[in-house]
């Protein structure tokens, strides 16, 4: 009983702005779930409508290795191919994967595409995607659709994006992460012009929940139904648990939002949090602050001066303050434009997908994040902390950390951006 008591935050004690009466009737935490992958489970699931699942391999890729071992996927494919990106727009790396999809197009699989036109080509004012890529595809017997088209519904769709990476080969292998197709993606993210990623390649049951996501994204896109060949009976592939968090933006709260919650609720330890878009809502901000007052070691790694929104580096910058006095400690990446969105709690749970931790990630762009429990997994993302913080600067109140009015300004401008309630 008193594992569930500590489910219910206590309002009066951890000084919510706006008083206890408003804390009443929002959702505050979780800022403490009983211990074990099985009450987390339980908890994602009582969230998100998804829990772990076991039975699965995981392949964490890190950078331009991801593309090596997707390109070879899709080179094997026997039946179905599906892709949806954020961004694709024409360069050497894409050259290679529309070679692979037209190779297997030619030969019998069923290839199906589906990109957003804000990442890829429409808000930029030029159709270099339909010339290079498109007409390519379509002419081998590709099927390609844009995501909500913006013409004559710029104001209702503009920011009603998607934001996920999704490649399915034959129904039952899968790859999420930060990618798109573009040469940013290309290298090691070593350089200013090759940013720094993480991404990862998964067989086992959760590949349906993936294959559905898809599914929904080429429906509405004009694409029709997909046949029950493309959704293969789940098989067990590999130990490790998890569950795909598939979130939209509405009123309220999103599925991103309450499996960021319930993930930082768990921890005991150590939160590790390495983000492209750190300014989460003021809420996730407190959780994190209690979180350092139980103990837990809490670190963030975000972008450093190699940033493709100053805008939002600025509203990044403007939580240090509050954070490093609470005993956070920030690190930003120096070579290149950090990426990623993953985080680490304790020995045993992570998180690798598309979603940001911004106003507008978590609440209006569509994302989507494997949950992941394996400890071995966890030891691998915890190696790639430890490279990146050799090429990383730590951030003090001394050095960077205070806030200034401009970025007070960017934080409300960037969390006015995805405001819903």
């Amino acid at each position: 009983m008193q594992e569930l008591e500590d489910l219910i935050p206590k309002p009066g004690a951890l000084g919510f702005s706006g008083g206890v009466e408003r804390a009443r009737h929002e959702m505050q935490g979780p800022f403490l779930l009983p211990p074990g992958p099985d009450a987390f489970s339980f908890a994602l699931y009582q969230s998100t409508g998804v829990g772990l699942v076991p039975g699965h391999s995981l392949e964490l890729l890190e950078n331009s290795a991801v593309f090596e071992r997707m390109l070879a996927d899709i080179r094997a494919a026997r039946s179905s191919v599906h892709v949806l990106v954020y961004i694709w727009r024409p360069c050497e790396l894409s050259d290679r994967v529309v070679e692979a999809l037209v190779e297997r197009a030619r030969a019998g699989v069923a290839c199906r595409v589906v990109v957003d036109p804000v990442g890829s080509e429409e808000i930029r004012g030029n159709r270099d995607f339909d010339q290079k890529v498109e007409r390519v595809l379509t002419d081998a017997g590709v099927e390609v659709h844009y995501y909500r088209l913006l013409a004559g519904k710029v104001l209702g769709r503009l920011l009603g994006r998607s934001h996920q990476k999704l490649v399915i080969v034959d129904g039952r292998i899968g790859y999420t992460g930060g990618f798109g197709i573009w040469k940013v993606w290309e290298g090691d993210g070593m350089k200013p012009d090759e940013w720094r990623d993480t991404h990862l390649r998964v067989e086992g049951p959760e590949v349906r929940r993936m294959q559905l996501s898809f599914s929904r994204h080429w429906q509405e896109s004009g694409g029709g139904l997909i046949p029950p060949s493309a959704f293969p009976e789940p098989e067990e592939s590999g130990p490790c648990a998890a569950g795909f968090i598939d979130s939209a933006g509405k009123l309220g709260l999103t599925d991103a939002e309450r499996m960021i919650r319930v993930v930082i609720g768990a921890a005991r330890e150590r939160i590790w949090i390495a983000n492209a878009y750190f300014s989460p809502p003021n809420a996730i901000l407190e959780q994190l602050e209690e979180k350092c007052r139980q103990g837990v070691e809490i670190r963030i790694l975000g972008p450093g001066p190699c940033h493709d929104v100053p805008i939002m580096r600025a509203s990044q910058r403007s939580t240090y303050e509050r954070l490093l006095a609470a005993g956070v400690r920030i690190w930003e990446y120096q070579p290149s434009m950090m990426h990623s969105k993953t985080l680490l709690v304790d020995d045993w749970l992570s998180v690798v997908g598309s979603t940001n931790m911004d106003s507008l990630s978590l609440n209006k762009l569509k994302e989507g994040s494997l949950v992941i429990h394996d400890a071995s997994f966890v030891r691998k993302l915890a190696r790639c902390w430890a490279k990146d913080l050799r090429h990383s600067k730590e951030i003090t109140l001394e050095n960077g950390g205070r806030t200034n009015p401009w970025r007070r300004l960017a934080r409300r401008a960037t969390q006015l951006v995805g405001q819903d309630r």
